[in-house]
């Protein structure tokens, strides 16, 4: 699995690197148990992949939760899990974690991690065991209908944008609403 690479942060001395691979796989009960239980080595963020048109809203996420842990002031209880919580677009930790996260039903996974060493990755490896699908098929595989439904999308708004712009907006506003 060649992860994909983004370089995020909020200045150079501040600079993160965030891996990222869309995968279709089957989550298994174990995955989700080490995740619930902060037991989960390394520390990975999964999100339902099926709720993502475009990687942009990602790195607006990642983005804000980057700033949460520059100003020590985290949401919930970890950078990973901050990362899923931001990507929701709610103020509601758990029903953040529900929507867009993963469940045992998940097939189709985006996993990412913050700053990953080689060693890392092959432990990512060996925890997601699936079929990295390219970047480019997102938008293609996204469920609209679902993703109108969840963020409160309007045919009027998608007159003058796309999806990944509205929830976009709906990450980046979420704390001024």
């Amino acid at each position: 699995m060649a992860l994909q690479n983004s370089a995020l942060g909020l200045s150079p001395a501040q600079r993160e690197d965030g891996q990222y691979s869309i995968l279709e796989t089957l989550v298994s009960g174990e995955l989700l148990e080490s995740m619930q239980a902060g037991t989960l080595e390394p520390e990975i963020a999964f999100l339902n992949a099926s709720l993502i048109p475009d990687i942009f809203p990602v790195l607006a996420a990642a983005h804000k939760t980057l700033l949460a842990k520059a100003r020590a002031s985290l949401t919930t209880k970890t950078l990973h899990s901050e990362l899923v919580y931001n990507y929701s677009g709610s103020k509601h930790i758990t029903e953040s974690l529900k929507r867009c996260g993963i469940s045992e039903s998940s097939n189709y996974v985006l996993a990412a991690r913050f700053n990953a060493s080689p060693d890392e990755m092959e432990a990512v490896q060996k925890i997601v065991n699936g079929k990295e699908i390219d970047l480019e098929l997102l938008e293609g595989r996204a469920n609209a209908s679902q993703i109108k439904k969840h963020y409160k999308v309007s045919g009027q708004e998608l007159g003058i944008g796309s999806l990944a712009d509205a929830i976009t907006c709906r990450i980046a506003g979420r704390d001024a609403l």
